[in-house]
């Protein structure tokens, strides 16, 4: 966090121009108004746009009240919940008084959670998938499918767009992580080409209900 707003300002990028995401993790549960406090004073930038609870934990709901009050204060724009599941959602949401902006789980062609998606979208939440190439030590697997390839090759972009425009055409916002300045432009670029009902079905056919992280 620290490191991330010495960036923005380095930058010279104004503050509006950019979104930032940061997480409460478990062990930060039992005290959250500090650790958001903590993470607001890091960053140094104002405001978070958006926290998240990291995954289910003892004390998630007493800190989704906290980040709850956060918003009451000006502090956080909005809150969400990452690794949350169709039954962990159920018990969850009837005790907050928010509904989260967001829910972030692992979504990738091999880990689709498409009844998980359908549930998010049903109660108007936006669904965001990690690990949308695969993850770590799976990205090559990922790319090299002879289905997304094949469909790549068809458009003329790159496996890594055709997963990444997939994704988007499932109402799915997906933060693909790169260090590599190519890869963020090419990530970037998906809206010069759409993938077609038969192409969407391929890649739904994937699906190996394959999680590649415990959470």
């Amino acid at each position: 966090e620290d490191f991330v707003g010495k960036g923005i300002k380095k930058s010279g990028i104004p503050r509006e121009d950019v979104f930032i995401t940061t997480k409460l993790y478990p062990d930060q549960y039992a005290d959250a108004p500090n650790a958001i406090d903590e993470a607001l004073k890091k960053l140094d930038v104002g405001y978070i746009d958006l926290m998240l609870l990291h995954h289910p934990g003892k004390g998630d709901i007493d800190a989704y009240k906290a980040m709850e009050q956060a918003v009451a204060d000006g502090k956080i724009r909005s809150i969400g919940l990452s690794n949350w599941y169709i039954k962990e959602l159920k018990e969850f949401l009837p005790k907050i008084t928010i509904l989260p902006a967001v829910v972030q789980n692992e979504i990738h062609p091999y880990y689709q959670e498409n009844e998980v998606v359908d549930y998010v979208h049903s109660l108007g939440i936006v669904m965001e998938g990690w690990y949308p190439l695969g993850g770590r030590g799976h990205t090559a697997e990922l790319l090299g499918d002879k289905t997304i390839t094949e469909i790549a090759k068809a458009h003329g972009v790159s496996s890594a767009q055709v997963i990444l425009r997939w994704n988007l055409q499932k109402g799915v916002v997906v933060i693909p992580g790169s260090s590599n300045p190519d890869h963020i432009r090419e990530n970037l670029d998906l809206f010069g080409f759409e993938l077609t009902d038969e192409e969407m079905t391929a890649i739904k056919a994937l699906d190996r209900d394959e999680k590649h992280d415990w959470y």
